[in-house]
């Protein structure tokens, strides 16, 4: 367990905090409402160094590791989810396949550029017609000499459309494996590649300043060695990466889990009714009690799964726990913290506002709270 945070940690996260409270809060709400994209933010963050925080020094990183992502994650969402998912995204989706599978050529082309956000990686998975169940996927890459040529389309990919974008790595089937089912591998596709459409932002419910698109692929034709990682293997990379992220989104929802006491106390502590302040009354103290609660066991769990990720040990179930229940907790909190809030909190202009209609989403994205139980009732043999 990382209950006792070493030094190294709680530098990095009482920075990190500092910069959300004194750089993200003051200016974000503008950017969420107008659903614009924070350039100046995120610049600042890769001049930070958040975006190379688990990778090697030798490729422009900081040379820390995966907890010390989900560290700064939780700070970030603690203010502001759309900036936190930016950075999860360009971490966990899109540099850190490169880090993981990529040859040596493809590291040094990308990752030192994608560790200071000098530029920002995607990953397409998810497609309009499957999200969860993989074995949907239609998106197709085929070789023609050296040459692939992808044909298909993706939904719903974060950083794939913005001005700093690099490239998406798209998952694809190239052929059928003995067993007649698919052969899924993922190819690195450089934006503006004629015939890789980048579609119209979508209108979200939140993670309004954050990046989401959907994307076309129309005869791409890519060299054959932007194949990330071993033909045939892609499912087994993404597994691996959905498997990392789910620790890096229990960390977010917690963030956002722990936000939501943060704002709820301040206000009980201000705001008065009947002749006193709201904190006074034992129905708000059990209400933000019990918030208190759900990100406190919340954060104990992502720290679990992320101390047996560092350890070299299976970790897939205790991910799954851990995303599940931090989740859980963010939506949960959201919808309290709304309460406490009363009228004030269906206002957009208070940061509940936000964390409501941000909470959502994290029982979906990474895999929704239903997989979440299927991938732990696996783990116990069932």
């Amino acid at each position: 367990m990382l209950e006792q945070l070493s030094e190294e940690y709680e530098a990095l996260r009482k920075t990190v905090a500092e910069f959300a409270r004194d750089e993200v809060a003051p200016v974000i709400g503008e950017f969420y409402e107008n659903c614009e994209f924070p350039y100046e933010i995120v610049r600042k963050m890769g001049q930070m160094g958040l975006f190379g925080l688990p990778f090697p020094e030798a490729d422009g990183g900081m040379g820390g590791d995966y907890f010390a992502l989900c560290l700064a994650l939780e700070e970030l969402a603690r203010v502001d989810s759309s900036v936190a998912i930016t950075l999860e995204a360009g971490v966990s989706l899109g540099a850190m396949p490169i880090h993981r599978f990529g040859t040596p050529e493809q590291k040094a082309e990308w990752l030192p550029r994608l560790c200071t956000a000098e530029q920002l990686g995607a990953f397409g998975l998810t497609e309009p017609g499957s999200g969860s169940d993989a074995s949907g996927m239609r998106t197709t890459a085929k070789l023609d000499g050296d040459e692939w040529v992808i044909n298909g389309s993706k939904a719903f990919i974060t950083n794939s459309g913005t001005d700093l974008t690099g490239f998406v790595t798209v998952a694809a089937v190239t052929g059928k494996k003995p067993d007649g089912r698919k052969e899924i591998s993922t190819i690195i596709v450089p934006s503006g590649t004629p015939g890789f459409t980048v579609a119209k932002k979508y209108s979200k419910v939140g993670w309004n300043a954050s990046d989401t698109h959907e994307l076309s692929f129309e005869d791409v034709r890519v060299p054959a060695k932007n194949l990330l990682g071993e033909r045939g293997r892609g499912y087994a990379q993404f597994l691996q990466t959905l498997d990392e992220g789910r620790i890096a989104i229990a960390a977010l929802s917690v963030g956002l889990a722990q936000g939501c006491v943060d704002e709820s106390v301040r206000y009980a502590g201000e705001r008065e009714a009947f002749g006193q302040k709201i904190g006074e009354y034992q129905a708000i103290q059990f209400k933000i009690a019990d918030m208190e609660a759900r990100a406190h066991t919340s954060r104990l769990a992502y720290h679990h799964a992320a101390a047996k990720m560092l350890r070299g040990e299976p970790f897939k179930k205790e991910a799954a726990i851990a995303k599940l229940v931090a989740s859980n907790a963010a939506m949960d909190n959201a919808r309290d913290a709304t309460q406490v809030f009363g009228g004030y909190g269906f206002m957009n202009e208070y940061p509940v506002g936000r964390f409501y209609r941000d909470a959502k989403i994290l029982e979906i994205g990474e895999g929704t709270s239903e997989v979440q139980r299927m991938l732990i009732a696996r783990q116990l043999g069932l």
